[in-house]
């Protein structure tokens, strides 16, 4: 090393993989980083939970917990305009004060494993909001008379017979009917496309050419895409595969960087934005917070969002690095590209990976659920990039805060705040089931995760790129 050293070529970077989740406290991290926040999914909506607006009480008998529950439909405001509502696919897990929630495929969800989701997905089709028919509705399903809230009460309390294979029931008869005919007629049908994303979420490649391609992927009728602010100080622009600027685009279409011969070895951010309703049946987890999972059941026109990095440089390594999360293998992929001319070599958990010039490697990195991560990746030419999230791919076993006592069979008129009083119209911190146990509250907890740390160090050696990961014990760790 000491030769290299001379050589003036060596960089030495710091990056963070923590994890471990614990109870009532705050994301901490060790060290102030400057890197760049890369995309925290693959694009759509970003939207703050609100309160529940129709629904009633259930009853929940199960093994694990036992007792009163609130069945309703939830609100949500999206970032940059529009409305949505969800229903629960997590019964035993609470609701966060004002969390803020991602669109993101079954995938990366409790879905992933869950072979009757497309049942889910035909419930929320065939009853409210979706059907606002209310008389039909009751004469197709024969629950007799319904409103808003038996109805809501009624569609939350069959999706939940899917989504946690629990024994609930909703309290009045009427939505209970309706219940019953929807769990008993669902069909699987196929899962929704994303309301918009873009793939790969990072390229890289040579200054002097165009690199990509990026594809659109949307149901919108028109996505507006642009670079980041210091593109055009860089001369880069954003281009079709003719080489023709591009400002708007549609599903399956083709964006290129075109970085000019001669530009400063860097990167850029691409962002692509649109209006459109998101599709019913996209599910919704905690944007770095543990909250109940939820699925879409109707959408308003919404803003919705993707981004997209391009690494360049004239020689060398030139890495593209992306992460997304594998629900199946339980943890966290992170994947390296490499468009340059010299190998880019990266060693994980005590295991080396290389990169050749124009290959791609992907690697897992196990995260336990629940657990949040957050590590900051740094390559040649002032590359850096940070991804951070938690790992929610299974619906809970316990509640993870106190019971619930009796849920009324009208919905709370405000959000749940951090005290305990929670949207289902239950209350925290009591014991009042039958087992012991108690239920999770539909909007209750204020806990956030607390990150524990494990340490990834990096060195850059002549053209290519090594990363050194070990994991130490820390208290709270895994």
């Amino acid at each position: 090393m000491n030769s290299v050293k001379r050589r003036g070529v060596t960089r030495l970077a710091a990056v963070i993989l923590t994890t471990g989740l614990a109870a009532g406290g705050t994301v901490a991290t060790a060290g102030g980083a400057s890197a760049d926040e890369a995309p925290q999914n693959q694009g759509g909506v970003i939207a703050t939970l609100g309160r529940i607006t129709a629904g009633g009480g259930a009853v929940v008998h199960d093994r694990r917990k036992t007792g009163n529950v609130m069945a309703g439909l939830f609100e949500m405001k999206v970032e940059g305009g529009g409305a949505l509502q969800t229903y629960c696919i997590d019964i035993l897990t609470n609701t966060v004060d004002g969390a803020k929630y991602k669109e993101t495929g079954w995938n990366e969800s409790s879905l992933h494993a869950n072979k009757n989701a497309g049942k889910i997905r035909w419930i929320l089709q065939h009853s409210y909001p979706q059907v606002n028919d209310l008389a039909a509705l009751a004469t197709t399903s024969g629950a007799g008379t319904l409103d808003a809230n038996t109805a809501a009460a009624g569609t939350q309390v069959a999706i939940w017979r899917y989504s946690d294979n629990v024994d609930v029931e909703a309290k009045n008869p009427a939505a209970e009917k309706l219940a019953d005919y929807l769990y008993k007629s669902a069909e699987n049908v196929e899962e929704p496309k994303a309301s918009l994303t873009l793939t790969p979420p990072a390229v890289s490649g040579r200054s002097g050419q165009k690199i990509g391609p990026v594809t659109v992927h949307t149901n919108a009728s028109s996505v507006t895409v642009a670079p980041s602010g210091d593109a055009a100080g860089q001369g880069v622009k954003v281009v079709d595969k003719a080489g023709k600027p591009v400002t708007s685009t549609g599903n399956g279409g083709e964006l290129y960087f075109d970085v000019p011969a001669g530009a400063p070895d860097g990167s850029v951010t691409l962002k692509a934005t649109a209006a459109t309703k998101v599709p019913v049946g996209r599910a919704f987890i905690g944007n770095h917070t543990k909250t109940q999972t939820m699925i879409l059941a109707g959408s308003s026109e919404s803003t919705v969002s993707a981004a997209a990095t391009a690494n360049w440089a004239t020689k060398g390594a030139i890495p593209a690095l992306s992460a997304k999360k594998n629900c199946e293998k339980g943890g966290v992929e992170i994947t390296a590209d490499n468009k340059g001319d010299q190998p880019f070599t990266f060693e994980l958990e005590d295991r080396k990976h290389t990169v050749r010039p124009g290959g791609s490697e992907t690697v897992l990195v196990k995260v336990g659920e629940d657990q949040a991560y957050k590590f900051t990746i740094t390559g040649p030419n002032g590359l850096s990039r940070t991804f951070s999230g938690i790992l929610d791919c299974k619906t809970a076993e316990t509640g993870s805060t106190g019971g619930s006592t009796g849920g009324t069979a009208t919905p709370s008129a405000t959000p749940t705040p951090a005290s305990g009083k929670t949207t289902s119209g239950t209350t925290t911190g009591t014991s009042g089931s039958a087992t012991g146990g108690d239920l999770a509250t539909t909007g209750s907890s204020s806990a956030t995760p607390v990150i524990a740390g494990v340490a990834i160090a990096l060195v850059v050696v002549g053209g290519g790129a090594v990363f050194l990961l070990r994991r130490k014990k820390t208290v709270g760790g895994e």
